[in-house]
């Protein structure tokens, strides 16, 4: 039976990459995927992983319906065997409803990807719907890290390599830009609730034998 399947984790733990996976073994046995994406860091209508890879994708606007999008992309008599929608947490709640729809009544498979919380630990509309509907929900095994050494479960945005909390839910960045831009980094919890990134905290790495000296 077809699936709506949502691979979700923080940034950097290589969700574009195993999208790109899955259209490359697809690809390869014939198959024609549909690929939507929002906001790629590579550009518009681009599906990419910080490992350098990249696809050409369908840009999703405001207001796009993906179900008819569909319809009328088979009703001109083209394929698509499956639908992989990356950076999935930016698509608005009934953009969702419209993907659980192509798999219901066009029965494809969709494989959606994406981070579940923002840089403030709450979820994003998408991501929220997506965990609602999902037929499964993949948290990825490949863990990233926090500076620290520890599991990263957190996003953090960083402004000068300082932690921001308040702000847009959406502003386009990466965790490998410049220093003094807006740009992305993946905490443990305690350095999250601490806004403890890499560069404020002095060390590159924290000894678990050392306590801490308040209870901030």
């Amino acid at each position: 039976m077809p699936e709506l399947v949502f691979f979700s984790g923080t940034m950097d733990c290589g969700k574009s990459t195993l999208a790109l996976q899955i259209e490359h073994n697809r690809s390869a046995r014939g198959l024609v995927g549909m690929i939507f994406t929002r906001n790629d860091r590579a550009g518009e209508g681009k599906l990419s992983s910080r490992l350098g890879l990249v696809t050409d994708a369908v840009e999703v606007g405001d207001g796009a319906d993906l179900y008819a999008y569909l319809v009328d992309h088979l009703s001109q008599g083209r394929r698509a065997d499956y639908v992989i929608a990356d950076e999935a947490q930016f698509l608005a709640p009934e953009q969702i409803d419209q993907l659980a729809r192509v798999v219901d009544d066009l029965e494809l498979d969709v494989y959606a990807f994406g981070i579940t919380t923002d840089f403030r630990s709450k979820l994003f509309p998408g991501s929220q719907r997506l965990v609602e509907l999902a037929d499964r929900v993949e948290v990825l095994q490949v863990e990233a890290l926090c500076w620290c050494g520890a599991r990263a479960t957190h996003n953090a945005r960083t402004v000068g390599g300082v932690m921001v909390v308040e702000g847009a839910q959406v502003v386009v960045g990466d965790v490998t830009g410049a220093a003094d831009e807006v740009g992305y980094e993946v905490l443990c919890r305690r350095h999250h609730r601490r806004r403890m990134t890499a560069a404020t905290s002095g060390a590159g790495a924290l000894s678990p034998d050392v306590l801490p000296v308040s209870s901030g």
